[in-house]
This record gives structure tokens, sequence and C-alpha cells, in this order.
């Protein structure tokens, strides 16, 4: 696998928004945005997994550098990008959760769900508390998109570990989902050392699946 990773300070967001996969794309695409992994949050049953999650939430936990991309804006993606749950009460498991990682976080949580509330005319029931342990996900669920094209997980060598702490799983999982800029995404394909092969794949996918639904 490409071995250029990210060596910056970096901050932690954890969102709940309905169906995961779909979570891990979006957020892999932006710019900013350095991993992400999909797991289980929010509740108390010890040691969740996806068939007993118990009061637990599926949930996407993003590590994010914030010289590039805000708090804010990932919140942004979070009101505009619900598969289901922002205003409609449905089981914890795809429920609306922000779980917010310090003080400051959970400031503009609270200030922005009043404000997005407003400009929808509309009661948001997404639930907002203090992060806890995170339980990731079964190795199939994350980097789901990516994983469709086994190919070229094989090819870059990712392992089950780096499907959740690398950089480049992440980018690519959001590319082939259509996220992203098309700009940006040649110039990562550059910068990450994609080999060509992988690279124009990646491109068509992209284009293909640009501006379509992420949804599960």
């Amino acid at each position: 696998m490409p071995s250029l990773e990210p060596e910056v300070p970096f901050k932690k967001a954890t969102f709940g928004m309905g169906c995961f996969w779909a979570n891990d794309a979006l957020f892999g695409g932006q710019q900013g945005v350095l991993r992400t992994r999909v797991g289980y949050s929010g509740g108390t049953t010890p040691n969740p997994v996806y068939k007993k999650m118990g009061d637990h939430t599926e949930v996407i936990e993003i590590d994010y550098d914030p010289t590039t991309i805000t708090y804010k804006q990932l919140l942004k993606l979070f009101w505009d990008n619900h598969e289901y749950g922002l205003t409609t009460i449905i089981k914890r498991q795809y429920m609306s959760l922000i779980l917010y990682h310090d003080e400051e976080q959970k400031r503009i949580a609270e200030l922005d769900i009043k404000i997005e509330a407003g400009k929808r005319n509309e009661k948001l029931i997404t639930e907002i508390a203090k992060a806890g342990p995170f339980y990731p996900a079964e190795d199939y669920h994350q980097k789901y998109r990516l994983q469709k094209h086994q190919w070229i997980v094989e090819e870059l060598n990712i392992t089950p570990d780096q499907l959740q702490t690398s950089h480049v799983a992440a980018k690519l999982n959001g590319y082939v989902s259509g996220v992203g800029k098309h700009e940006d995404m040649k110039k990562d394909m550059e910068l990450l050392g994609i080999p060509e092969k992988i690279a124009s794949f990646v491109k068509i996918q992209f284009l293909e699946n640009e501006g379509g639904a992420l949804y599960c």
C-alpha cells in the first residue's frame, strides 16, 4: 500500500446518521478528513457486535485536520446527509446522534441544532451526548464500498486494520463512491502514489457514481 499517511495533529468527531456504510464514504471523500472507521457507540451494552448491538448506535468515527476542515463543516455534512432519523423516531441502531469529544464540540453542536431547526422549521430529534467507548464494527463493514472492489484492496496490500487506520483507504472509499471534487480526486491519486491501473479505475468509478445516492 502507498506509504504516505499525513502526520498532522488531528481531532476526532463521532456521528450517527443512519447506515454507516454511506457515512464512511461521505466523510472519506472530504478534504481534511484523515481517517474514518465505523462501529458502535452511545450505549452501555458491553462488547457489542452487529447482530447483538444492544443499546448502541451505528456511528462513524472521524479523524480530521481542523486547519483544513472545521467541526462546523463536518456538522453541515451531518445535517444534510441523514438517511433517516433526523426528524422521525426510529430504532436506536440508526438514530441521529452527535457524540462530542470536548466542550467546544458540545457548544458548537448545541448551537448548531437550534440554527438548523430554525432553517428547516421543524423539530430535530438528534441526541447530543458525550463520547464514550467506541467499538469498531466487523472487518466487512469497514470501507464497504471500497471492499466491493476487492482486487484494489489486495493489490495495495490493505490489511483489515488499515481499513480503519489508513488515509489511503478512506480516500479511495470516498472516491469510488463518487464523493468529493473531481480535481481533488485527480490530485490525490498522484499525491498518494496510487498505481495508474487503480487510479484510472477509481476515476471511472468516481464519474459513474458522482452525484448518486450513497444510502445503503
